[in-house]
């Protein structure tokens, strides 16, 4: 038998009582959070109001309205939420230091050698429930060996399970069988016993040690985290509590409904493995510095960020990470706060490269009545890769090949970005298409390496300037014949010279506008103004047949 004993921990209005407590008492009426089901809205978590209004989770909305038109109603946030969770999650470390999530409205707590700590688990629970009752949430809880009698525990303890089918229906039970049979209760036609004694509920939440099938025995079959298809098929049978399950064969439950219900049951009994494994807490970088005097000159800001910058800089190294976005904020006197924010084209963790960068931002900060405190913070950071040793030949090489080179353009890139945005700076890379204006994409350079791998020159040039097409006036713009003379941009240019033609189709898998009228035969052309144009033909029974210019070469 284990030794372990674990909390699982329940919120089942988590959503609506997160907005509850940001709205702090201002929403006096039935409250609900709405999430999108296919192309139905459904109410996802209630209020306390809209559950005594006989509203239920998972009820369509437009139904939810007939029944309560004073229902006011919020989207889902499910990033906001998993947050909120995770503020929990911290709140439960009281309790163990082995917490784990189980999102979207759980927590799961291994509570070994720790109850003792609050009085016993009854106590415990007690705890749970008056933190809980501060926060202004609603939760349920329940102590067992195992995370899954733990979790059938804390939502199912006081109810009873429910029958698949209505005795009473009439194509279950002939008309006059029912009219000369005897009268039978509720109970007896798969209705809820009658409850003929209390029971404490905090004891029932509570299954002693290995006595876990003991406790799960008279809960519902959907305390074993099944799926609702298997759950439904069980009820059929007849199946409708925990106990009638234990008592079937194993081969023939496992035939019947494959290795789900077998796992399920495993995991709720001990004999099945279910470690809980405590989320780690995020990385957080971030340095403060508080100043006996308020300081208003950029020399005592720049004394402050090489106060700051040491100790920040051996955090990231310390995690293998270097900075991508650095934020600087200063407090003033007057109790408000200025930022300026940095960004680099490469994680790094060296001081000076951040300190170059924060002091050519310097010029934004008003510091007003003075400045008494500075905050540091890399709130965007990514891990950097080790490199391997090398001898003194290769060693030296490398670092000669980065200091003339990717080094210097990195630092170059992150200083103009620190001016214009790292968004505003872009490159090109070669992209897989044939279409003369998809030969390349364009990247962001910050996030983006340089491209090595360009094909190589093809045989027909391309121009150094292309742009959307533009109709030529010839002569004859109905022939695929290059014409002598032509009208381009409100100028008569006559042909000296001409090379092509090219014939380039278009990708006929996908559907691009610019190239409806099907294959072009492109022209590179010298004029007597000095202009070379990339000019084309364009086939096609549309009116966007004709001479277009498609390009100007240098």
């Amino acid at each position: 038998m284990s030794n372990r004993r674990t909390l699982s921990l329940w919120f089942p209005r988590l959503a609506a009582e997160r907005l509850l407590r940001q709205a702090r008492g201002t929403i006096d009426q039935p409250f609900a959070v709405v999430e999108e089901v296919g192309n139905t809205r459904t109410l996802a978590s209630l209020s306390p109001e809209a559950s005594d209004a006989g509203l239920r989770v998972g009820q369509p909305l437009r139904d939810a309205r007939a029944m309560c038109p004073t229902l006011l109603t919020r989207l889902a946030n499910p990033q906001a939420e998993a947050a909120f969770l995770m503020s929990l999650r911290r709140w439960a470390g009281k309790f163990s230091p082995w917490v784990s999530d189980t999102p979207p409205a759980a927590l799961m707590i291994d509570l070994t050698g720790c109850a003792h700590l609050f009085g016993g688990e009854v106590a415990l629970l007690d705890q749970v429930e008056q933190d809980c009752l501060e926060l202004g949430l609603t939760v349920r809880a329940g102590i067992a060996d195992t995370p899954g009698a733990a979790w059938a525990l804390a939502r199912f303890v006081g109810q009873r399970a429910k029958s698949a089918r209505n005795g009473d229906a009439i194509d279950q039970e002939a008309y006059a069988t029912r009219s000369r049979a005897v009268k039978r209760r509720h109970w007896e036609r798969g209705g809820a016993a009658p409850q003929t004694a209390t029971t404490n509920t905090a004891t029932a939440r509570i299954a002693p040690p290995g006595q876990s099938r003991t406790a799960l025995g008279p809960l519902p079959i959907a305390a074993l985290r099944l799926s609702p298809a298997t759950v439904i098929q069980l009820t059929r049978l007849g199946l409708r509590q925990v106990s009638d399950v234990l008592g079937q064969p194993r081969a023939t439950l496992a035939r019947r409904f494959g290795q789900e219900l077998m796992l399920r049951l495993d995991q709720a009994m001990g004999m099945a493995p279910e470690p809980i494994s405590p989320a780690k807490p995020p990385l957080f970088f971030a340095t403060r510095l508080t100043l006996p005097d308020p300081i208003g000159l950029e020399d005592d800001l720049i004394a402050g960020i090489d106060r700051l910058l040491p100790p920040l800089c051996a955090k990231l190294k310390e995690k293998g990470h270097g900075a991508r976005r650095v934020r600087l904020q200063v407090f003033l006197c007057d109790h408000s706060s200025q930022v300026i924010e940095i960004g680099l084209a490469r994680p790094t963790a060296l001081p000076d490269k951040l300190q170059r960068l924060l002091i050519m931002k310097l010029s934004e900060i008003d510091a007003g009545p003075g400045i008494d405190m500075m905050r540091l913070h890399a709130h965007v950071t990514e891990p950097v890769q080790s490199h391997q040793h090398k001898g003194h030949v290769s060693a030296l090489s490398q670092a000669q090949t980065r200091a003339t080179g990717e080094t210097v353009l990195e630092d170059l890139i992150s200083k103009i970005g620190t001016r214009v945005g790292l968004e505003a700076i872009t490159r090109l890379h070669p992209a897989d298409s044939h279409i003369p204006e998809k030969s390349a994409q364009i990247l962001a350079a910050a996030w983006s390496d340089p491209s090595t791998d360009w094909p190589k020159r093809a045989k027909v040039p391309r121009p150094l300037v292309m742009f959307n097409p533009e109709p030529i006036i010839v002569s004859t713009p109905d022939t695929a014949t290059l014409p002598d003379r032509l009208r381009w941009r409100r100028r008569n240019m006559v042909i000296n010279a001409a090379s092509g033609p090219e014939r380039i189709a278009p990708e006929w898998w996908l559907d691009d506008p610019t190239w409806r009228t099907g294959q072009r035969d492109y022209w590179r052309i010298e004029t007597d103004t000095g202009d070379r144009l990339w000019v084309y033909f364009a086939y096609g029974n549309t009116m966007s047949s004709g001479w277009f210019c498609h390009g100007q070469f240098a």
